[in-house]
Order: C-alpha cells, then sequence, then structure tokens
C-alpha cells in the first residue's frame, strides 16, 4: 500500500529541518508498491532520509517519492540484501551483531542505502564500493528494471553511475567479511567517539558535509583557515567544531543556507583560488538571489 499526501509540509521530514511544502509525495510500504510508482513516470524526484538535502523555504512544485518505508533486510552467509530505504546506523549494528565487516564506518551515517549507494558514500577509510556486489535499479529512459555489477556502477569518489543515467536504486546486495566481533565494536566506538569531537550530532539541524573535498586537500581545512566556523547567515550557522558544516541554529531558511554557502565558497576562491562544489543537492523552486549564487558554486 502507498500513502500520498499533497501539499506535505517536509521540514521536518529532513535532516536540516528546513523546506516548504511538496505539491504530492508517495509513500510505498513495498518494493512492488515502489516499482509501480516509477512505471507511473507521475514522480519527478526519489529521496530517502533526506540528509544531504537542502529544498527551497518555498512551495516545492514536485512530485516525490520517499522510500523510508523501505527498510527490509536479510543475511544469507556474508551476503546482504537491503531495501534502498534502509538506514546506514540500523545496518551497521545489524552486520557487526553477526561479526560481518564492511560497513563500520555507517554507524553515524543518518542517509540510506539509495542514496549511499548513488553518491558512493564512504569515511574512515570504507566506502560502499568496498564490499558492493550488485544492484536492482530503475531506468526510467527504458521504464524497465536492470542488475548492475560493481564493474557497471563506475565507482568514484562521491560518484556513480546512478548519478550519469537515469537510474533509480531499488535494493542492494553486499558481499561483507568476516571478522571478530569485538574488532568491529572497536572501530565503531571509535567512529562514533570520532564524529561526537568533530561533527554535529545527528540530532541537530544539519545536512552533512556542505561542500565536496577538492582533489587532494579538505574543504574542512580550507574552510578552518579561512577563519569560518561560527560564521552566520540569518538562522545558519557555521559549526564551530568543523568548518563544512552548516547548522540551523534558529529556524534557517534556504535562503539563509546558500548565502552563507556562497560566503564559505567566496573565502576559499579568494585565499587559496579553489572553488568548493556542493555535496549537498538543493530541491524546490530557488529565489533569483539563491538561483544566482547555486549557479555560481556548481
Amino acid at each position: 500500500m502507498t500513502k500520498i499526501a499533497e501539499n506535505y509540509d517536509i521540514k521536518n521530514d529532513t535532516t536540516f529541518k528546513i523546506g516548504g511544502r511538496i505539491k504530492k509525495a508517495a509513500f510505498p510500504d513495498s518494493v512492488e508498491d515502489f516499482i509501480e510508482l516509477l512505471k507511473s513516470n507521475e514522480y519527478d524526484i526519489v529521496l530517502g532520509g533526506c540528509s544531504n538535502v537542502l529544498f527551497s523555504s518555498n512551495d516545492i512544485d514536485k512530485k516525490i517519492i520517499f522510500t523510508k518505508n523501505l527498510k527490509n533486510f536479510s543475511f544469507n552467509q556474508n551476503e546482504l540484501y537491503v531495501e534502498c530505504g534502509a538506514k546506514g546506523p540500523y545496518i551497521s549494528k545489524e552486520c557487526a551483531n553477526r561479526s560481518l565487516s564492511g560497513f563500520e564506518f555507517l554507524i553515524g551515517f543518518p542517509g540510506s542505502f539509495g542514496g549511499m549507494v548513488c553518491m558512493n558514500a564512504s569515511a574512515h577509510n570504507q566506502s560502499i564500493s568496498d564490499t558492493f556486489k550488485s544492484a536492482r535499479v530503475f531506468d526510467k529512459e527504458n521504464n524497465t528494471i536492470i542488475e548492475l555489477s560493481k564493474e557497471e556502477m563506475n565507482f568514484s569518489y562521491r560518484n556513480s553511475v546512478i548519478q550519469n543515467k537515469n537510474y533509480i536504486v531499488i535494493d542492494v546486495k553486499f558481499d561483507l567479511i568476516p571478522e571478530n566481533s569485538e574488532k568491529i565494536n572497536e572501530i565503531m566506538s571509535r567512529n562514533i567517539e570520532f564524529r561526537r569531537l568533530r561533527q554535529p550530532s545527528l540530532s541537530t539541524g544539519n545536512a552533512g558535509s556542505i561542500f565536496k573535498n577538492p582533489q587532494n586537500d579538505s574543504a574542512g581545512r580550507l574552510l578552518d583557515l579561512c577563519d569560518m566556523k561560527s560564521q552566520k547567515e540569518g538562522g545558519a550557522v557555521v559549526f564551530d567544531k568543523h568548518a563544512n558544516f552548516i547548522l540551523n541554529q534558529n529556524n534557517a531558511t534556504s535562503s539563509d543556507v546558500i548565502s552563507l554557502m556562497y560566503k564559505m565558497y567566496t573565502k576559499v576562491k579568494e585565499k587559496y583560488t579553489i572553488e568548493l562544489h556542493p555535496e549537498i543537492i538543493y530541491i524546490g523552486n530557488k529565489e533569483t538571489e539563491e538561483e544566482k549564487l547555486w549557479k555560481k558554486m556548481n
């Protein structure tokens, strides 16, 4: 069964806690329902955890499928099958309980597997591509389901074939690595502590890393050297422990966030002649100033 909502208020469904009303939202409860929605060609966008997304604070003239109810998973020895809407931290713990390694880095990720596969999520010297086996995806251009191998995914830093083709991730298989559970839990504890000291809590309004790392460098390092920590624009503020995060401190709007991003982008460009590019995606109808600034950063 699929829940359908019109003029849906998206704000509280996003990790940024920013956004207006969506024209139409669909919440499928099964992979079969999800595929039927995709085949209808009625919807513009598919989203999971909305953890790296900035929605417009204005009304959003889009029809969107949300996959948060598609969270089934199963194990067959070392192989994991997982639906696109399952959340990283939960699956990370399930793997640890079975003494399977490969997802220790996901313990602090707020995203879901569809998005994490699409962007080849990575941290702490691990990435989605390390243990990826295959994925079923919906080919929107041909209105068919195809299966992609690891080689066909063309994984690279924060990228995959999903971003370059009209594909939507349905479900995924991984080949995980047997490992001592104590070692797995030790790594996970270390990753949690690292995120606690350097990154904002998942309960704080933010969308994760704002800019991609430039080649052979760190966006956070460059922004820190530009004294961007704690800089503000309206209700948005740069995190005081890591300058590549923006917090929704006081009812920030999408305009506040984009204006602050542009300030960050400009400082790094002026000081180091390096152009940072957004890691987050923007969805909705941009105001004139938002459109101008966003284009300059992309």
